[in-house]
């Protein structure tokens, strides 16, 4: 899959960068989900394509109601044609289409565009295999929590007075896109939540604590995956045996020991005859409260027998992608402040914005040739939305910098006013 893209010094466009970009959407994928979770069944002028384009605009603008989004849609009726749209929609018409119009056709649009475009996102721009696992398929899980107000999302239920809507995430390492999401009230634990996640064989599954669970373990053995997590303090097993750790490198690895599980869950799990590798290793963390960087001993456990310490060490700190994957797309997209109450409202706004975020990286690392961070690049994005700019031009020439205001001389000024004064008269 390639782009047909006019030379990037191209400037004026004869459609707004915010159509360029959902061309970037093949027509043929809206279609089949219209069709498949009838999108369009009983309406006549709000169509699941107008949704998409009011809901997407309301993402990339960074809109925080509907009445924003119908007020930058409706400012142009030549806009409306542009983006081949009968008619700018109304606040209430969004709110009934958010709430009614089946959530899993704009899921199914995400997943079809990863298939589309999978030749294109192959890997990251400067990617760095692990040596020892060249090849292998790497997915990073874990879960992040939306506060919402309880007595309004009554389905996203967390705690006693306070609800949440949580995404649980399965990240390719490589093209660190989310190729697995299921989207969960926050009571619903994050080992619960990935009860649905799983992957062929050979793949490396990396997550926290939060996954330390011996049934999860074992549906993963017998997957034939391989698996990389904390192991928790009070866990219980026996030492087999303890490897010796390299003397003149990976000074980071404390321990690293042949262990087999033997408490009560693990015997009910059926892995307490199984060996395991518990490696003792020095990570540098974030801390979620303070924000500060500290330096810990970290226990890991995996079903790998042969990989080098440093390996499973390496896979564990790559982890940590998946934190910056949310902090991304909180901060960027309109993924917090959510324009319904109700599920299937909620539901349809995170994977549009997933759609955004996938459409923004196509952009950024296909397209431009300039190395744009994510936020500034979504924030040029956002300046340029509606304006008729070419968006190769927009990914390349257009850049965040400080202007200063052109300096005149004088004597220069003050002979450029006497000609005009001149010519006026």
């Amino acid at each position: 899959m390639g782009f047909i893209l006019p030379h990037k010094n191209t400037k004026k466009s004869n459609s707004t960068l915010f159509k360029q970009i959902l061309d970037l959407v093949p027509k043929h994928i809206i279609r089949d989900a219209v069709h498949r979770f009838e999108l369009d069944k009983g309406c006549s002028t709000y169509k699941a394509y107008d949704q998409f384009v009011a809901m997407t605009f309301g993402q990339l603008n960074k809109c925080l109601s509907l009445r924003e989004i119908n007020l930058g849609l409706g400012s142009d009726e030549k806009l409306l044609l542009d983006l081949d749209i009968g008619q700018s929609p109304a606040k209430s018409t969004m709110s009934d289409g958010n709430s009614k119009r089946d959530w899993k056709g704009y899921e199914h649009i995400y997943f079809e565009l990863i298939k589309y475009y999978k030749n294109i996102f192959a890997k990251q721009e400067g990617y760095k295999e692990i040596s020892e696992i060249e090849g292998k398929s790497i997915k990073l899980v874990d879960a992040t929590i939306m506060s919402v107000c309880l007595n309004l999302f009554d389905w996203a239920r967390y705690r006693t007075a306070k609800g949440g809507i949580k995404i649980h995430t399965s990240l390719d390492e490589k093209t660190l896109l989310p190729d697995i999401v299921n989207i969960s009230e926050a009571k619903l634990s994050d080992r619960r939540g990935v009860d649905g996640f799983r992957y062929p064989k050979d793949t490396i599954v990396v997550d926290d604590r939060g996954y330390f669970d011996f049934k999860l373990f074992k549906a993963r053995i017998d997957d034939e995956n391989h698996l990389v997590t904390r192991i928790k303090t009070n866990t219980d097993y026996e030492s087999i045996e303890e490897f010796d750790l390299p003397e003149d490198k990976d000074f980071e690895i404390l321990k690293d020991e042949k262990i087999r599980l033997t408490g009560k869950a693990a015997v009910d799990a059926g892995i307490s005859n199984m060996f395991f590798r518990r490696v003792v290793v020095m990570v540098e963390e974030v801390d979620r409260k303070t924000k500060k960087k500290t330096t810990k001993a970290v226990a890991l456990i995996t079903n790998n027998l042969h990989w080098s310490a440093a390996t499973i060490s390496e896979l564990y700190v790559r982890r940590w992608q998946i934190e910056t994957f949310f902090k991304l797309i909180k901060q960027n997209l309109q993924i917090k402040n959510f324009l319904g109450t109700n599920e299937n409202s909620n539901k349809s706004q995170i994977f549009i914005a997933l759609i955004s975020y996938f459409l923004i990286e196509l952009i950024r690392r296909n397209i431009s040739k300039v190395k744009h961070g994510f936020g500034h690049f979504v924030t040029i994005v956002r300046v340029c939305l509606l304006q008729y700019k070419q968006l190769q031009y927009v990914a390349n020439e257009i850049i965040i910098m400080v202007k200063k205001a052109r300096q005149f001389d004088k004597d220069n000024l003050d002979k450029a006013q006497m000609r005009l004064n001149f010519n006026s008269s």
